[in-house]
């Protein structure tokens, strides 16, 4: 029995695993079972399993079809394992890993420990600045749903060289998947939703990065996502010419012909960020893409929805998950207008709920009064009917609800918690 076998079953290594499975949550696979389940049905079954993986007997269950709809109408595919073997794939990942992470390149920021998005757009950020705005975005067509399984076993066979290990991760790819109860063979491609894919995906476009290394190219990648930044457009067109070129000989992928393109960085999407330059220190800087701010206020607006009956100290709550979530992701960025726009919206339409729930004008008026506004002004505004807008917006329930108001209640403010968090991030 392989080592490394021994390595990825072991108890403590298996017992981390769980805890992550668990920890992540998640649907359920074709099975059924719920993370909740997970702990009894383990305790019962771990033995035979493990035996049967020692064996190479041990077959997974195909993926469950998911299909979560994109911004521009497609669908993306993902495929969610049982969360046995969702398990299994973790303690796989958990011990190859390590093994990899010193093969890879410092250019790659995806599925990668103390990596993130930040620090590839930090990095994208010094090579504009140092005069390099001209961009090729390699757009890969259906990754995760073409990669040559072939070519990907041979490059972990490179770095693990264990028949065992290799044997179960190729029974993974070869689960299949079921898509409205039908099965369907799994060929090429590692499925989207998966514990292994993340890995699987940075080793086999690992030979990407270092072909990109040997021609001392400065480019930044994130998953599939993949940005080169050079001087003029001739290189531009060169690059992106024989890169594509590169990757569907030497890789067997696709690229997107329609979706790769030469651009500029005030045009370039990236990670949800945009680019600008700022007109005084001809410096470049980032900031949440148009259409990440459109959807966070889509979002926003969903949770302050005047006719989604929920307790408004839960309401408080969601949104301030929301609010936090976005923002720690963002907060790199310049964007002291679009928070406090969106700031002074959010509580507009806190108002609107506030003035809807207290119904009546006796009840409003009450409200009005405990919340600092004289008898008479209070009386008036109570009876100024169901013009929520008109009322929350030119009346002196701005100043009743006012900010401070809402901060008490546990509103954390978009803008305040942003520059907090800004200010942070270029310490």
């Amino acid at each position: 029995m392989s080592e490394l076998l021994e390595k990825i079953l072991d108890k403590k290594n298996m017992n981390e695993a769980y805890k992550k499975v668990c920890a992540n949550k998640g649907a359920g696979g074709v099975d059924g079972m719920e993370t909740s389940e997970l702990n009894g049905y383990i305790r019962e079954n771990w033995d035979s399993i493990r035996e049967q993986i020692r064996g190479r007997i041990y077959k997974p269950q195909p993926v469950r079809r998911v299909e979560i709809p994109k911004p521009n109408g497609s669908k993306r595919k993902l495929g969610i394992p049982t969360v046995m073997d969702r398990v299994i794939q973790q303690g796989i990942a958990q011990v190859i890993s390590p093994m990899c992470e010193p093969l890879f390149s410092e250019h790659s920021y995806g599925f990668r420990p103390n990596r993130s998005c930040e620090m590839a757009i930090r990095e994208m950020l010094v090579f504009l600045n140092e005069g390099y705005e001209w961009i090729v975005d390699i757009d890969l067509e259906k990754f995760f749903d073409s990669v040559p399984q072939d070519k990907l076993m041979s490059l972990v066979h490179n770095i693990i060289s264990d028949g065992d290990t290799e044997s179960l991760i190729r029974k993974y790819l070869k689960a299949g998947v079921m898509v409205q109860g039908r099965y369907e063979k799994t060929e090429q491609g590692t499925p989207q939703g998966g514990n292994l894919s993340p890995l699987l995906s940075n080793i086999m476009l690992n030979e990407l990065d270092k072909e990109l290394e040997k021609r001392e190219l400065r480019f930044v990648r994130y998953a599939d996502d993949c940005i080169i930044a050079v001087r003029s457009e001739a290189s531009a067109k060169r690059v992106m010419h024989s890169i594509t070129d590169w990757i569907e000989r030497k890789l067997g992928l696709k690229v997107n012909a329609e979706k790769t393109r030469i651009t500029r960085p005030q045009k370039l999407k990236y990670l949800g960020f945009g680019f600008w330059k700022e007109s005084k220190s001809r410096e470049w800087k980032c900031r949440s893409h148009e259409d990440a701010v459109q959807k966070f206020k889509r979002t926003l607006k969903k949770l302050t929805n005047r006719s989604q009956s929920m307790a408004f100290a839960v309401r408080i709550q969601r949104l301030n998950w929301a609010i936090r979530g976005w923002i720690n992701y963002f907060a790199l960025g310049s964007m002291k207008t679009a928070m406090n726009d969106i700031d002074a919206h959010l509580r507009t339409r806190l108002r609107v709920i506030i003035w809807k729930q207290w119904k009546v004008p006796k009840k409003r008026q009450w409200g009005l009064q405990k919340l600092g506004i004289g008898k008479d002004l209070a009386r008036l505004t109570a009876y100024c009917g169901d013009r929520y807008q008109w009322v929350v917006t030119k009346t002196c329930v701005v100043r009743a609800i006012s900010k401070e108001k809402l901060s008490q209640a546990g509103l954390v403010s978009c803008y305040d918690y942003y520059m907090e968090r800004h200010a942070l991030k270029l310490c």
